[in-house]
């Protein structure tokens, strides 16, 4: 089993919750993400604290239910927010991934949205309700235009829990 962790996640805290998303349902049999949650609401729901890298359907601030074995079984609540995901290809000169990266941080910072990385080459980027995020997409479609990188929506597909 391989799992996708978050080193830095943005809801971090002391009272954090780890459960895990199987891949299996998205093409990545043998995967699975580890994902941080807020402690338990009342009705024995959690709330996400980072923003998921490779589950779909799943966003920040999403109100979610667990099995007893610690898996996300059910997204019950949304909170809005949409999770925007860059991938570069793995060959792209040192130089030119550096290059592409700070301009992708420099705006995601401008624009004072939450993101995550996992190595250098991915990037999570939380766009919450209301979010005006025109001159991050612009950059992040001209990097995909030069063929440097391959982006998406994580509400593209839906949730889906393992069978």
């Amino acid at each position: 089993m391989r799992f996708i962790v978050h080193n830095d996640p943005v809801g971090r805290s002391t009272g954090n919750y780890i459960a895990r998303a199987d891949l299996a349902p998205f093409g990545m049999d043998g995967q699975v993400e580890q994902l941080w949650l807020k402690p338990p609401n009342d009705d024995g729901s959690y709330e996400v604290a980072c923003i998921p890298f490779f589950t779909y359907g799943l966003a920040l601030g999403d109100t979610v239910l667990l099995t007893d074995d610690d898996y996300v079984s059910a997204v019950i609540k949304t909170a809005g927010h949409r999770t925007l995901r860059l991938l570069f290809i793995p060959n792209l000169p040192t130089a030119d991934l550096q290059q592409a990266a700070d301009r992708i941080r420099a705006d995601i910072l401008a624009a004072g949205l939450l993101s995550e990385w996992n190595g250098e080459r991915f990037v999570a980027v939380d766009i919450p309700p209301g979010a005006d995020a025109p001159k991050l997409i612009a950059v992040m479609e001209d990097v995909v235009n030069k063929g440097q990188a391959f982006w998406e929506w994580a509400s593209s597909r839906p949730f889906s829990t393992r069978s």
